[in-house]
């Protein structure tokens, strides 16, 4: 297959046609089966340097206008695969080395469950005289499980701590429950896990 595409930015191993980075994003879209924002789409090409950022974008531009990909969320940008787009994943899958498909695939994933993790676990910041407080939330679901208020200096700070309890909110929630109740064999098994992620 010719190559028609820039290759800044892509690894080892990445898709450098327009045909296989099409084809790609319907195999994501296909084989998450859920919609998905293009940045995400974009972003897990990206971070595993499977395609160039330009030719990625342009490439899912070309899909939407020629109805293989559609709009279903306009207020939060979802798009989902259509019937051509299905078939153009099926037809073409066997184009693409087994790596890239994995790759692309597990890292979206990945995106999604960030995704999720962020939108049920609100972080807010708010500008005060002295500095800034941030109010993270943890959700059960239907009710918040945790909610806490924590100042800090300045803006850079407050956006770590959002990053830092985005990772792993339920660890934190495991982590306040066992020092609160004093529960060794729950402090030990928090710790260890904390531990571990550090």
């Amino acid at each position: 297959m010719a190559f028609d595409t820039f290759d800044e930015g892509i690894s080892l191993g990445g898709v450098r046609s327009k045909t296989e980075i099409r084809t790609l994003i319907c195999y994501m879209f296909d084989k998450v089966n859920s919609p998905m924002k293009k940045d995400t789409v974009i972003t897990a090409l990206l971070q595993k340097g499977l395609a160039n950022y330009f030719e990625s974008s342009s490439c899912f531009d070309d899909l939407v206008k020629n109805n293989n990909l559609e709009l279903v969320d306009e207020e939060k940008k979802l798009f989902f695969i259509t019937d051509a787009g299905k078939m153009i994943s099926t037809q073409l899958e066997d184009t693409l080395a087994l790596t890239v498909k994995e790759k692309a695939c597990e890292c979206t994933l990945a995106l999604l469950e960030q995704e999720r993790i962020e939108k049920e676990n609100l972080v807010t910041i708010t500008k005060t005289d002295n500095g800034y407080n941030v109010n993270c939330t943890i959700s059960g679901g239907d009710m918040d499980l945790l909610s806490f208020n924590l100042y800090v200096p300045d803006i850079s700070m407050a956006r770590i701590v959002r990053k830092n309890f985005h990772k792993n909110p339920q660890l934190f929630y495991n982590v306040s429950v066992a020092m609160l109740s004093r529960n060794k064999q729950a402090v030990n098994d928090a710790l260890k896990e904390l531990n571990s992620r550090l």
